[in-house]
């Protein structure tokens, strides 16, 4: 059966799409791509979409190796499919084609093998039955036939073709995702820093992507983050996905005035402590081998500067080598705006690099909502912890559901604190004060310790 793409993204190194397989639960066994390149290798990973732990993460199904080899002069063998060999439950699939180097690989259909799965009734008189399907709250039935499946085997049965699905007469259409609790608990938000007017644009399933604002000023995990309609909390669930987000930072060179061997570019990013995963530059050197080192300038609470390592890598580039780009991953998110790329070119020349970009994976926030709501996304207290929502346990309901992309409007500031500004690593403030507080305390008390001067009579 043919499947339908739903969306492309190419992420660093890799291909990410989002297949449409029509209908859940579907027993597959292979999933088939086709695409005209001649020659290729690709490693291949199948995933679906999960529940782990109160966020939406991307679970992997199955892993296979694509492969051709058509050209003139060379035995044709190839292999362009995937074994899966298990029920997907959901309507989407993932499709992960790990490019490494190479160009993207063009993909001109997928089509999916799926075994068949078959229904075994008595039929104790001819005549028309109705086969029900599409009700997502209705339990499994319990028939005592079930029980004799090994039995039935062996007998005779009259092979039917239904008709085509068509619409319940009696149905009526209940609630979008009327399981899902509307409110929750009031909050006070006092200690909350931002927060974004976010808009519906229908009701039912929503989908808002955070942006800079918010991977900026919330926590790194998004314990932080809350969503609230008329003062109560509106449940809502995370979506981590594997889609990478472009950033271009500014980049300027600074050389090394007491070591003139060692270059160095200043990457300044657009807001602090985005969760950058990886940086990649292109060089315009046609050969070189450097050790590249990523690292960000702080400063601790004495005022003190040092370097936090970001990552490494060695970048081997030779004049047959037809991609000139170093994608190189951080081991950690940076909490400032500003990184720093160094390299020791020893004895030679110093190489030259352009093109500099940034990547971030896309988060993703699931909730139900209504046109009429005002919603208020509230971020930014590192005091909060996770909120725990009965949302989780219908999620899959809500990723299944047919979603609006929400809006947000600007950034709103809430309070100021008498250290505004002061960031982890990023200046002595609160030191330096309560040092000179101390110094002037002592100096009060060493005067009046210091004997007086007798008068002259």
């Amino acid at each position: 059966m043919s499947v339908i793409t739903a969306s492309r993204y190419e992420n660093p190194g890799q291909t990410r799409v989002t297949l449409n397989l029509g209908a859940a639960n579907l027993d597959l066994a292979a999933l088939e791509i086709d695409t005209p390149e001649p020659l290729f290798t690709r490693s291949v990973t199948l995933a679906v979409p999960q529940v782990s732990e109160d966020t939406i993460r991307e679970q992997p199904l199955a892993h296979g190796v694509i492969y051709r080899v058509a050209v003139e002069g060379q035995p044709s063998s190839s292999n362009l499919t995937v074994p899966v060999g298990t029920t997907v439950r959901s309507r989407e699939l993932l499709l992960l084609i790990e490019n490494q180097d190479s160009p993207p690989l063009p993909i001109t259909a997928v089509r999916a093998e799926r075994r068949p799965v078959y229904l075994v009734f008595l039929a104790r008189s001819a005549g028309t039955y109705h086969l029900l399907t599409g009700n997502s709250r209705c339990a499994a039935p319990n028939y005592d036939l079930a029980a004799l499946g090994a039995n039935l085997k062996s007998i005779a049965v009259s092979p039917l073709k239904p008709s085509p699905v068509a619409d319940n007469p009696s149905y009526h259409a209940s609630e979008v995702l009327a399981g899902i609790q509307d409110g929750g608990s009031t909050l006070d938000v006092s200690a909350w820093k931002y927060r974004k007017p976010v808009k519906a644009n229908r009701a039912g399933a929503q989908r808002i992507e955070l942006d800079l604002d918010v991977l900026s000023h919330a926590q790194p995990g998004f314990a932080d983050l809350r969503l609230l309609r008329d003062g109560k909390q509106l449940p809502y669930i995370l979506e981590a996905t594997s889609i990478s987000r472009l950033l271009t930072p500014t980049v300027t060179t600074a050389s090394d005035k007491k070591d003139p061997t060692i270059s160095r570019w200043i990457i300044k990013l657009p807001r602090h402590g985005l969760p950058i995963t990886r940086l990649s530059c292109t060089a315009r050197t046609a050969l070189f081998q450097r050790e590249l080192t990523l690292y960000e300038e702080l400063t601790d609470d004495r005022g003190d500067k040092y370097r936090r390592s970001l990552g490494s890598a060695t970048w081997v580039l030779t004049p047959d080598r037809t991609s000139k780009q170093c994608l190189l991953p951080l081991n950690g998110s940076p909490t400032s705006d500003t990184l720093v790329l160094e390299t020791h070119n020893g004895d030679n020349p110093a190489i030259e690099l352009e093109k500099f970009q940034a990547f971030y994976p896309a988060t993703r926030v699931l909730f139900k909502a209504q046109p009429a709501d005002e919603l208020l996304l509230y971020y930014g207290n590192p005091q909060a912890t996770s909120p725990r929502y009965d949302l989780s346990l219908v999620a899959g309901q809500l990723l299944a559901a047919d979603q609006a992309e929400a809006t947000a409007a600007a950034e709103e500031q809430l309070k100021e604190s008498w250290g505004e500004g002061h960031r982890p690593g990023q200046g002595g403030f609160v030191f330096w004060g309560v040092l000179a507080v101390v110094v002037v305390v002592l100096l009060i008390v060493i005067s009046r310790l210091l004997p007086q001067s007798s008068r002259p009579e």
